[in-house]
């Protein structure tokens, strides 16, 4: 396509993401090993995370609110992970729906993953 062009893609390493809403963590492989896992805090009852396979499809740096230092927009409209300015949260089933994360951790993953990346959740 282009002289000298080689394959490269930003996202050369493969990501993808579970996150487990019984024991209240996201785990994150690279290349179909456990790169890192971390705390998080999920939908309560009446407002329970959606289960299935998504994407992240959009981002936002400090997106304000209870929304924390990221915002990782999932293919299902208006769920995402995200920080949180709720630290005891974590651990909890207690969101809207979204993924909760510590700002710290949120902003690890938002740095690592790119868009596209996919998210199962059980």
């Amino acid at each position: 396509m282009f002289p000298g062009y080689y394959m490269y893609r930003l996202d050369r390493y493969f990501y993808k993401i579970l996150v487990n809403t019984k024991i209240f963590t996201l785990t994150l492989y690279q290349n179909n090993r456990i790169l890192k896992t971390y705390p998080v805090a999920v939908g309560k009852p009446s407002t329970p995370t959606p289960k299935g396979i998504f994407r992240i499809i959009n981002r936002a740096v400090n997106p304000g609110g209870p929304f924390g230092v990221r915002w990782l927009g999932l293919s299902i409209k208006g769920y995402g992970i995200h920080g949180t300015n709720n630290p005891g949260s974590i651990g909890k089933a207690v969101s809207n729906g979204c993924i909760r994360m510590y700002n710290k951790d949120v902003l690890e993953l938002a740095n690592t993953v790119p868009i596209g990346t996919i998210v199962k959740i059980i």
